[in-house]
């Protein structure tokens, strides 16, 4: 019987990962609703809880020890005592492992280019070790820093939400509070353990990361953004032509190649996902590869944006006289953090075939 146990709790870490991520991904969907950011807020909660009680009971036996001189007997190690004793870590791991993964995906969704993804890629790693380091967590300087990533992270979304605003003083601000509120809770937790310097490092890393466009741009969620010609608004959609990818390429349906007549109007079409309430501006930015100079900003045109759409906001621009080469579409917050990136190539000295054409909807 204790063989098996031991051979189950191997396997627990990946059981727990690919559990807790699956649940995650389920129930968080494609959008942000407030009421997940409400539950990782009652997870956050929980783990302060524990980490107080933990200092607390460490702080109580180290008093017994000082005022009595002796060590505390150890008790006989039963199945309840071993229990009793790794209880509080095993829910602090499960606590983190659901605030990680949440956070994971949440960030994933807003990650369009590769700094971004790189950032997510990141917290999924953490994900992974915290799988395996619930050994560790009576260490509290490790503790503090993980609650301190998490209560940052989480506020960086939390607070957008609550004030309708993306407005960069919002993500400094709700950084600090994720660090104060770490640093405080470790003022009052009884002996004060383990140091809170990494916890104010980690909130300097990310006060250099945002100005870098390094961290995706919370809590907008890219949805959809398309290129094509023939804009037309019908009913509740934005339809554009666009093409068909030849019959090799299986993987995706619409060909990053477009085809345009002289003068004819070239639209992006993009769709972005903001929680209700919300109220900003977003841009387009059109962008041209030069040989000699790489990619050369043509125009930057924005639209206001209302959150609250479930299909997410959409907004259009358009260009004309549109040169042959490769261009990327940008859309970007008003201060220039980038949402999502779109590439293709325009070719203007022939037609597409109408059978390869496509009529869709955003």
């Amino acid at each position: 019987m204790k063989a098996r146990l031991a051979q189950l709790r191997a396997y627990l870490p990946a059981i727990a990962f690919f559990g807790g991520f699956l649940w995650d991904a389920l129930t968080i969907g494609r959008t942000v609703a407030p009421s997940d950011l409400w539950i990782l807020a009652g997870y956050l909660a929980g783990a302060a809880g524990i980490l107080w009680w933990l200092g607390h009971r460490r702080h109580t036996l180290s008093a017994i020890v000082s005022a009595e001189g002796v060590p505390i007997p150890v008790p006989p190690a039963t199945v309840l005592a071993t229990l009793w004793e790794r209880a509080p870590f095993l829910l602090l791991q499960f606590l983190f492992g659901g605030l990680f993964s949440a956070l994971f995906i949440l960030y994933f969704k807003s990650s369009s280019h590769l700094t971004a993804v790189l950032w997510s890629l990141g917290l999924g790693g953490l994900l992974v070790a915290n799988e395996f380091i619930d050994d560790k967590y009576h260490r509290f300087t490790l503790t503090w820093a993980l609650f301190g990533l998490c209560a940052m992270l989480l506020f960086n979304f939390l607070l957008p939400f609550m004030v309708g605003s993306i407005h960069m003083v919002w993500f400094y601000l709700s950084t600090l509070a994720g660090a104060g509120l770490t640093h405080w809770l470790r003022k009052k937790t009884p002996g004060c353990p383990g140091r809170a310097a990494p916890v104010w490092i980690i909130a300097g890393l990310l006060a250099v990361a945002y100005p870098l466009d390094l961290i995706p741009p919370v809590p907008l969620v890219k949805r959809d953004i398309q290129v094509g010609r023939n804009f037309a608004h019908v009913g509740d959609e934005y339809r554009l032509t666009l093409e068909k990818t030849s019959w090799w390429v299986f993987w995706r349906e619409v060909s990053d190649e477009v085809h345009l007549a002289p003068g004819e109007r070239l639209y992006c079409v993009s769709a972005v996902f903001a929680p209700g309430g919300l109220s900003t501006r977003l841009y387009h930015r059109w962008e041209h590869y030069e040989p000699m100079r790489g990619w050369v900003t043509t125009s930057r045109m924005g639209f206001g944006l209302f959150g609250g759409r479930g299909g997410g906001f959409r907004g259009y621009t358009y260009k004309q006289d549109v040169a042959s080469g490769q261009w990327r579409v940008k859309v970007e917050t008003e201060n220039g953090r980038t949402v999502v990136v779109h590439d293709f190539s325009v070719v203007t000295d022939a037609l597409v075939e109408p059978d390869r054409e496509i009529v869709r909807g955003l």
